[in-house]
């Protein structure tokens, strides 16, 4: 185990959170504005703050990047691979989460935000960063 004189402790993984949200046969998409994975498609989500709840934090980061507000998150599944991001080892839990069905609007660090057909997505024809690809076909078990 590594221990971080920096922090004064363990050095732990990065707990982040992802929302999924689903319209029709469309899945919620934001454009990634800044790097790593710059300009490509994600999940809405972001990192958990320190003494936040992750229930609370998919919420309010769905909130930031879509302006979309979001309700009843449900455990969806948690990835972990050390190597899932280039910036270091990163946890995320991903939520399904209800929404309206208003269109989002890009905010705080997305460049844009948008509902694909899942089909497009599936098909590789939307520039997916990291292991989002994958996440999304563990959500619809492809």
């Amino acid at each position: 185990m590594t221990t971080c004189d920096e922090c004064n402790g363990w050095l732990n993984p990065a707990l982040a959170v992802d929302a999924a949200v689903q319209r029709g046969d469309e899945i919620l998409l934001i454009k990634r504005k800044f790097p790593p994975m710059e300009g490509y498609w994600a999940l809405p989500g972001g990192f958990v703050e320190r003494d936040e709840d992750p229930l609370h934090a998919v919420l309010r980061e769905l909130e930031e990047e879509t302006g979309l507000i979001g309700s009843n998150p449900e455990l969806l599944m948690v990835m972990g691979e050390p190597t899932r991001d280039p910036r270091k080892h990163i946890v995320s839990i991903v939520y399904s989460v209800t929404t309206d069905d208003s269109e989002p609007n890009a905010g705080d660090d997305a460049a844009d935000a948008r509902y694909w057909p899942l089909q497009t997505v599936l098909d590789g024809k939307v520039p997916l960063a990291g292991d989002h690809m994958q996440i999304i076909k563990n959500w619809f078990n492809r």
